[in-house]
C-alpha cells in the first residue's frame, strides 16, 4: 500500500510579507541599475560592482580605451579613507557631554580616554582600512555604499568584523526621517555558510539534503533589518525553495549594516556620485581615445588600392617587411590610399576632457602635493578649500557612516566588556570625529584666534588684560585635537560677577 501523500506546509506569512515588500523595493530599484551599471563599466571595470552575474576580475573592461575615471576613483576613495578615517591615527574621540556636571565630567574624561583608545586598538587590528576602502569605492561610483560591522569569533586578533557589502546586494527604504531604516540584502550560501549565520534546526531538511549532496551549491537568502523603535529587527528568509521558510529572527540595540550615500536629491533614496557627474566626459573620452587608436592603427598599416588585373589577390597579401607582392606587367599594383582626415585636433579634445574628469572626481584638489614645502598657511588655505569643496558631503558620511559606525563598534565592545558602560547618546557621552577633513575648519578658527591674540598683544598689557588665556589655552587644544587628561579642568566656583562701568 502506497504511504499517504504528504501536503507541503502552509506558507509562512512573515516570510512571504518580507519577500514581497522586498520585490517592490527592488522594483523601485531598477531605475537605477542601467546607470549603475555604466558607471562601474568605466570607473571600476574589473569590479564585479552592480551586476549580479558578474565576479571580480571579469571582461567587461574590454571595450574600455581610457583609464582617467578609473584612476580618479581609486584616488578619491584612498583620499577618502585617508580624511575620514585615517589607519593607524586617532580619529574619533569620546568626551563628556552637556548633561554632566563638571566634577562629574572630570572623573569621566579618563574613562572616555581609555574607552577610545581601547576603540582604537581593535580598529587597527581588524580589517577595518581594507573593507572600508572597498565600501569607499562603491560610495564614489554608484554613490551608495554599506559596511557590515559584526562581532568576530573569540580568539580573533580583534573583536570587531567588517566586511564591504556590495551594491547589487543591496535594496533600501527611507524612512520618514531621511533616515535608510531598512535594508534588504540578497546573497547566495552554501549549506555551511548558512549554518553558520543561522539556526541549524530551522533549516530545511530537504535544504540539508540538497547541500550534503553538492556542496558547492547556494542557495538565496535575503536578509532584511528594519528599524523598530529605538532597536532593530533582523530577519533571513531562505527564498530558494517552493515556499519561503523563516530561518532566523532577532534584534539589534544598533544597526549592523552601516549603508552610506555621496549625496541625493530630494525625493530618492539611493545616492548620486561624482561618477555620475562626469559620465558624459567619460563616456566621450573614451570614444576619443578609442577613434584616435583606431586612425593610429591606420597611419601603421595604411589603406591600399590595387587594381584587378587577375595578377594580384588582395587577400592573400600580408603587409609584413620583406614582402614580395606579384603584379602584372604594366599594372600599377598596390597604391596607399590617402587619409581623408587628421585627428591633431583629437588630443586638445582629449586633455580638457581628463581635465573635466579629474576635477569631476576632485583628484586635482585631494592630490598629494607636488612641489616645493608649503607654508603653515597654505596648509590651512588647502585644508579650507578641501572643507568646502567636500563640507556637504562630509557632514553626510559623518551622519550615517561614522557616527553609527562608532556606536555599533562600542556596542560589541562593551557586550565583549571592553570599555565602560556607557552610551555615546549625544548628552552624557559625545562622539568626537577627530579626522583630518573634520580639523580643517577647527585649525581655520584656531589660526584666527592666534591672530587676534597677536593683535590684542600689540596694544599693550591693558588690553591684553581682558582676554582669558585658560580658557583660550583650552579652546586651542579643542581645536588641535589634544587628550582632554593632557588638559587641567575648569576651577570649581562661581562665575566672577560683571562690574559696573
Amino acid at each position: 500500500m502506497a504511504p499517504p501523500r504528504q501536503s507541503p506546509p502552509p506558507p509562512d506569512p512573515q516570510a512571504t510579507s518580507l519577500l514581497d515588500r522586498h520585490a517592490r523595493a527592488a522594483a523601485r530599484r531598477a531605475v537605477w541599475e542601467p546607470l549603475w551599471r555604466e558607471c562601474y563599466e568605466h570607473a571600476l571595470p574589473q569590479h564585479a560592482g552592480f551586476d549580479p552575474g558578474a565576479t571580480p576580475g571579469n571582461r567587461r573592461g574590454d571595450r574600455l580605451f581610457d583609464a582617467t575615471a578609473a584612476d580618479a576613483v581609486d584616488q578619491l576613495a584612498a583620499s577618502l579613507l585617508a580624511q575620514l578615517t585615517p589607519p593607524w591615527s586617532r580619529w574619533m574621540g569620546l568626551t563628556p557631554g552637556p548633561a554632566l556636571e563638571d566634577d562629574l565630567a572630570a572623573r569621566l574624561s579618563p574613562l572616555l580616554l581609555e574607552a577610545s583608545e581601547t576603540f582604537h586598538a581593535q580598529i587597527e587590528r581588524s580589517n577595518f582600512a581594507v573593507e572600508a576602502h572597498q565600501a569607499f569605492l562603491d560610495v564614489v561610483t554608484g554613490g551608495t555604499g554599506c559596511l557590515l560591522v559584526e562581532e568576530a569569533a573569540p580568539g580573533a586578533p580583534s573583536a570587531l568584523r567588517f566586511t564591504a557589502v556590495p551594491l547589487c546586494d543591496l535594496v533600501l527604504e527611507e524612512g520618514e526621517e531621511g533616515r535608510l531604516d531598512h535594508l534588504y540584502r540578497r546573497q547566495r550560501l552554501s549549506l555551511a555558510e548558512m549554518a553558520a549565520r543561522v539556526p541549524v534546526e530551522r533549516i530545511p531538511e530537504a535544504v540539508k539534503r540538497d547541500g550534503a549532496a553538492d556542496p558547492t551549491r547556494r542557495f538565496a537568502l535575503v536578509e532584511s533589518v528594519m528599524a523598530e523603535g529605538t532597536a532593530w529587527r533582523w530577519r533571513v528568509v531562505l527564498a530558494d525553495s517552493d515556499e519561503p521558510v523563516l530561518l532566523s529572527d532577532g534584534r539589534f540595540a544598533d544597526m549592523p549594516f552601516i549603508a552610506f550615500r555621496w549625496l541625493k536629491a530630494p525625493g530618492e533614496t539611493y545616492g548620486r556620485s561624482p561618477v555620475m557627474k562626469a559620465l558624459p566626459d567619460i563616456k566621450t573620452a573614451n570614444k576619443v581615445v578609442e577613434l584616435v587608436l583606431k586612425n593610429a592603427s591606420i597611419a601603421v598599416t595604411g589603406i591600399w588600392q590595387a587594381d584587378d588585373d587577375g595578377v594580384l589577390n588582395p587577400g592573400a597579401i600580408r603587409l609584413v617587411p620583406g614582402t614580395i607582392i606579384p603584379k602584372a606587367v604594366g599594372s600599377a599594383g598596390l597604391t596607399p590610399l590617402a587619409s581623408p582626415g587628421r585627428f591633431d585636433v583629437s588630443q586638445l579634445v582629449l586633455d580638457d576632457l581628463r581635465a573635466r574628469i579629474r576635477h569631476a572626481l576632485l583628484a586635482d584638489r585631494l592630490a598629494p602635493v607636488d612641489g616645493p614645502r608649503m607654508t603653515a598657511t597654505e596648509v590651512l588655505e588647502r585644508g579650507a578649500e578641501m572643507a568646502r569643496i567636500l563640507g556637504a558631503t562630509f557632514g553626510r558620511l559623518q551622519s550615517e557612516l561614522l557616527v553609527p559606525l562608532v556606536r555599533r563598534c562600542l556596542s560589541i565592545l562593551r557586550r565583549r566588556g571592553l570599555v565602560p558602560d556607557i552610551a555615546a547618546d549625544g548628552r552624557q557621552v559625545l562622539i568626537r570625529i577627530l579626522s583630518p577633513l573634520a580639523r580643517a575648519q577647527a585649525q581655520r578658527d584656531a589660526e584666527a584666534t592666534l591672530r587676534w591674540l597677536d593683535s590684542v598683544s600689540a596694544l599693550g598689557p591693558d588690553a591684553l588684560s581682558v582676554v582669558d588665556l585658560p580658557a583660550c589655552a583650552r579652546f586651542l587644544a579643542d581645536a588641535a585635537g589634544v587628550p582632554p587628561v593632557l588638559v587641567r579642568p575648569r576651577p570649581a566656583g562661581p562665575a566672577p560677577e560683571a562690574q559696573d562701568g
